[in-house]
């Protein structure tokens, strides 16, 4: 008989909670603050959440984010290892340093719960990319593989989550000082697209930019096919997430599946308000399994 543990995330992998919840993966959750009041990611539970939150960044609205605390961390485990022994993927270090909260918490609780196993691991990923490996994590539990060989699996598969995205509106990123105003502006009539991905630390590297939004797309496949697992024939999972800004999401999809053939579906997900907090509006991001990926600096 296999060993039984429960898999658990963080809401920053940007699936809806119907489908992580149908997939029996507990989820803690983070909040933002905007406009005085903190709000939960909602991950879609309600329809309304995600509309008002693109109207109060509309509305000149700068939401903040905040790490999640040990005490957030002690809470959310300490139910779940009164039912078994626990697997927890955190988001991933290039982010937040929530994760090194986690093991703070871990580390007292498995004092309290001797018996019980508890393992907290870095996922080095964001966003669907993040949600990417907690569901293969899921396939491998499904499967009858013990806590340790998913852990295993998790821990040597995790640089190979390909982060690969655009941005086709910067606006935001002149509103909360990611980017000076007059880059931005030069870069709104240049009609520029920033070219970024995540480097092996789970850090954000913007490492080209091209005019148009068409460009971007074609640039962004091309670095996908250079990068993943078997070319043209890979057939694992791949998503595209995206912050508000479903037809560029739809015409991207379309390349992926004329260059991806054996790819059974290319889903698109929402980027989430905690996720969408940073990036703004008009961010596409393509995830997949590929070669493992490299420092900030080096070629891509």
């Amino acid at each position: 008989m296999s060993e039984q543990f429960i898999l658990s995330c963080e809401s920053t992998v940007d699936l809806p909670y119907a489908y992580v919840n149908g997939r029996g993966l507990p989820v803690l959750f983070y909040s933002y603050l905007a406009e005085e009041k903190l709000h939960v990611d909602d991950m879609l539970r309600d329809p309304a959440a995600l509309p008002h939150f693109y109207a109060m960044l509309e509305g000149g609205a700068l939401p903040s984010t905040s790490q999640l605390t040990t005490y957030d961390y002690e809470a959310f485990f300490s139910p779940l290892l009164e039912q078994g022994n626990l697997l927890h993927i955190a988001f991933g270090t290039g982010m937040t340093g929530s994760y090194y909260h986690a093991e703070e918490a871990a580390e007292k609780l498995r004092k309290k719960y001797p018996e019980r196993t508890i393992r907290v691991i870095d996922s080095l990923c964001s966003s669907s990319g993040y949600g990417l490996l907690v569901d293969y994590a899921a396939d491998l539990r499904d499967a009858g593989r013990t806590l340790e060989e998913t852990a295993q699996w998790v821990e040597a598969n995790r640089k190979l989550v390909h982060h690969q995205f655009f941005s086709t509106e910067l606006k935001f990123y002149r509103r909360s000082g990611r980017m000076s105003g007059a880059a931005a502006a030069v870069a709104t009539i240049l009609n520029i697209c920033p070219i970024m991905r995540l480097d092996d630390g789970g850090r954000i590297i913007a490492y080209d930019k091209v005019r148009g939004k068409r460009k971007a797309m074609d640039r962004t496949v091309q670095t996908v096919l250079r990068h993943i697992q078997n070319g043209s024939d890979y057939d694992g999972k791949c998503y595209i997430s995206h912050s508000n800004c479903l037809p560029e999401a739809e015409q991207l999809r379309s390349l992926l599946q004329q260059a991806l053939p054996r790819v059974p579906e290319i889903p698109i997900w929402d980027i989430g308000t905690i996720i969408a907090s940073h990036c703004g509006p008009g961010t596409v991001a393509v995830f997949f399994l590929g070669d493992e990926r490299v420092p900030d600096g080096k070629a891509v």
